[in-house]
């Protein structure tokens, strides 16, 4: 897939990001992981983001990197496109986007880098690095550390002809509907914000119709339904299953911080498709937020 055919893939459709399978001993579960995928992959999302936020990108060691990207690009082969994440130092981020090319990624998801921060002239020159180190198109996530401007983007997408989109998960209205009639069709834009679907509606008025859904992880059919009603206008849909199912998960979401993550690989596990546990320093959900959880999802019936 070369960076143009990239770029139409994720101008349309759903998109998702696995969380990744560790074993009892916290390790990479590459069997786990491959039956997730082959599980996952009939459900219609437009592509899948191998390695990362919700799948742990963060805490995975190089090596475990390149065996994530590996079995899913081998599992989803001929079934949906896989596009990794990258991120930390640029000399790191390099060395995480050249070997995601190697093992087939069809594209990239740039994250920012951490701890330190940064002029964002410093990040957009850390963005254009990576660019200019693969061949593979690239998609910059503009939040945390990473908050490149409308004149930051426009002098990437002329430097760097495989930096295919942009990836919102900041929510600044104004900063989005700049960017947006800056770069016009230079770029594909995608919802990146934590449960994107609060802002789906919003967005797609922004002329940013495409996001990414954490719950696609464990109740894909009520995600692709939830999708579907917002491309339909079908606001009934919509307000029903925001009331019925959004709004109280992210109330549980919202209780500690990196529950984002957390929560996620529970509602896998209580759906039957346990991903073990989140790494330290992430911590997992409360038995009492489990069962909340799980009645949540028990009332949307079988997916």
């Amino acid at each position: 897939m070369n960076p143009q055919e990239l770029k139409q893939t994720v101008s349309e459709g759903l998109l998702s990001f696995p969380v990744t399978d560790f074993d009892e001993q916290g390790d990479f579960n590459a069997e786990g992981y491959a039956r997730r995928l082959e599980w996952l992959a009939p459900y219609g999302a437009s592509a899948l983001f191998a390695a990362g936020g919700t799948g742990e990108f963060f805490s995975l060691e190089p090596e475990e990197y390149s065996n994530v990207i590996r079995t899913a690009v081998e599992v989803c082969a001929g079934k949906v496109p896989i596009i990794a994440g990258a991120g930390g130092g640029t000399r790191l981020a390099i060395r995480y986007a050249q070997a995601a090319e190697k093992a087939g990624a069809q594209g990239l998801l740039l994250m920012p880098h951490y701890l330190t921060e940064a002029d964002q002239d410093g990040v957009a020159l850390h963005v254009e690095q990576v660019c200019k180190a693969v061949g593979l198109g690239v998609i910059v996530y503009n939040r945390s550390l990473c908050r490149l401007n409308a004149d930051q983007l426009e002098r990437l997408a002329e430097r760097c002809p495989n930096l295919v989109g942009y990836k919102d998960g900041i929510g600044d209205i104004e900063l989005m509907v700049t960017i947006r009639r800056r770069l016009g069709d230079r770029l594909s834009y995608l919802g990146g914000l934590p449960t994107a679907e609060f802002y789906a509606a919003a967005y797609r008025a922004l002329g940013v119709p495409v996001y990414s859904s954490a719950v696609f992880n464990f109740i894909p059919k009520t995600a692709m339904d939830f999708y579907r009603a917002i491309v339909a206008g079908d606001h009934t849909t919509v307000d029903r299953l925001l009331s019925e199912f959004f709004i109280p998960y992210s109330a549980i979401r919202n209780r500690c911080k990196g529950y984002a993550v957390s929560i996620v690989k529970e509602g896998a596990r209580i759906v039957g498709h346990d991903a073990g546990g989140v790494r330290a320093p992430l911590t997992n959900l409360s038995r009492q937020e489990s069962e909340a959880l799980a009645a949540l999802i028990h009332q949307l019936g079988a997916q």
